[in-house]
């Protein structure tokens, strides 16, 4: 398992664009992420300013490991969203989420994803970020436990409240909840 300390973060640019196609055509990047097309779209809107999601890879002693990216709860919390997303509307608008994948399947299961988390979080956290969380599909158990390695925990309130989602949030040494 990869120290914090051997994880960096690059912001996503153009000259990522192939690495992340190919991500996100593979087999268990398809399971739980929408058609890669969409999805890599959604990145290009990002890169260029669209979006105010802010997309990274995260690397492990330099070399390119995986995807994360952290977006703002207050601007999703509009109609449209709320219809298909309602559970947006029982968190703080200051809240971040964050989305990972690791990038190559032969790369699962080794606790890549659990490191770059932690250390993602305490990025976040250093910027000045108190709530965070996350939205795995509840099915993806492979997920779950990493998020719960790095410290994340089910909001009890919103627990089966939405399908297909497990909403889970950070637990800070200030104990921040959203009870």
């Amino acid at each position: 398992m990869p120290s914090d300390a051997a994880i960096r973060f690059v912001s996503v640019t153009p000259q990522h664009y192939p690495l992340l196609r190919r991500w996100l055509a593979l087999p268990h990047w398809r399971e739980w992420w929408d058609d890669p097309e969409t999805e890599f779209g959604h990145i290009i809107d990002m890169v260029e300013g669209r979006d105010s999601s802010q997309p990274f890879i995260f690397c492990v002693d330099g070399e390119p490991m995986g995807y994360i990216q952290y977006w703002h709860i207050g601007p999703h919390q509009t109609e449209d969203w709320l219809h298909s997303h309602p559970w947006l509307a029982e968190l703080p608008p200051e809240t971040v989420g964050v989305d990972l994948s690791v990038g190559d399947a032969c790369d699962l299961s080794k606790g890549f994803g659990s490191a770059a988390l932690r250390a993602f979080v305490a990025k976040l956290r250093g910027e000045g970020h108190a709530r965070i969380i996350i939205d795995p599909d509840p099915e993806n158990a492979r997920a779950v436990r990493a998020y719960q390695k790095a410290g994340f925990v089910p909001v009890p309130h919103l627990a089966g409240r939405s399908d297909g989602v497990l909403i889970m949030h950070h637990v800070s040494p200030a104990k921040d909840t959203f009870q």
